[in-house]
């Protein structure tokens, strides 16, 4: 990977963590630049639907371009989404970095790209956080495409056993919206015939919604499916005592039926800790007593 390209396809951002992105991404030897409209203002999006939409295409169309960084998450891609060419995808040229609202292009390329994605920092972070902070330099050797090794303390609620799939997913409330049209994650099970293992975060959520985001997920038949499934961060959802029970008690209540290995807290989502997956690619998952291990090749 040698260029970059910036885009701002849901959100507005702060164009200082664009340019201390850029900045510090050229630092790292990499060519960057920053798509037309990426620094826009359109109400709450960083342009009209059709401008972020322009600027998707053209990345994707772009023989240039080795990566699209997007500058943040926010709201706006679900208004494009099924505009956007599906041609560009058979070029097979572009990879993509984000999380949160980008979990909906995630789920496009693990529909119609065989390319890895990566499930990341975004702008904010990359500019602002320290060079030495953990979360930066495993980053940097994600965007060096080096295999990644986790391992993760033990927790109460994880289940134990080991799964080989293509790792998807991201946002919870993202992937909840998807459900019905041609982007579910039911759909994205069936283009991976080898299995999937499931990765699943969220911000800002009552417990009652996740509760019900999970029960569509099993009534769906998705967590039938799965081979596996990593609980990432639930950063600012509260436990309801009205629930009776904690969040992540609620996920594991809802996959209970099944016998895949599940691992809970994984350190990935609305955090600066924000380890990279690389999704629409090969994980292997173990689950033991002691401890956990996802391991990228």
């Amino acid at each position: 990977m040698e260029s970059i390209l910036i885009i701002s396809p849901s959100g507005t951002i702060n164009p200082d963590y664009v340019e201390g992105a850029a900045k510090r991404l050229r630092s790292w030897g990499y060519k960057v630049t920053v798509a037309p409209h990426a620094l826009g203002e359109h109400g709450r999006f960083s342009g009209s639907d059709r401008e972020r939409l322009y600027d998707i295409n053209d990345a994707l169309q772009d023989p240039s371009v080795d990566a699209i960084l997007c500058a943040r998450g926010g709201y706006g891609l679900q208004r494009i989404l099924d505009q956007i060419d599906l041609v560009s995808f058979n070029v097979n040229r572009s990879t993509l970095i984000g999380f949160s609202d980008i979990t909906a292009l995630h789920e496009l390329f693990a529909l119609h790209s065989p390319l890895s994605t990566l499930h990341g920092l975004m702008c904010k972070h990359i500019a602002t956080l320290p060079e030495d902070s953990l979360a930066l330099q495993l980053f940097r050797r994600a965007l060096a495409c080096e295999p990644i090794t986790y391992t993760i303390p033990a927790h109460s609620l994880n289940r134990l056993g080991q799964a080989k799939g293509t790792l998807v997913g991201g946002n919870l409330s993202v992937l909840y919206g998807l459900q019905g049209t041609p982007y579910d994650l039911n759909h994205v099970i069936d283009a991976h015939p080898d299995g999937v293992i499931l990765f699943i975060e969220d911000i800002g959520e009552r417990h009652y919604h996740i509760d019900r985001m999970m029960n569509n997920l099993r009534m769906s038949g998705v967590l039938a499916r799965i081979k596996g499934l990593i609980v990432g961060q639930f950063t600012d959802c509260e436990d309801d005592p009205l629930m009776g029970c904690t969040i992540y008690d609620t996920i594991a209540q809802n996959s209970a039926a099944y016998d895949y290995p599940v691992l809970f807290d994984f350190p990935a989502g609305h955090i600066e800790d924000n380890h990279p997956l690389y999704l629409n690619h090969t994980a292997t998952l173990t689950v033991t007593e002691d401890a956990s291990q996802l391991l990228q090749p």
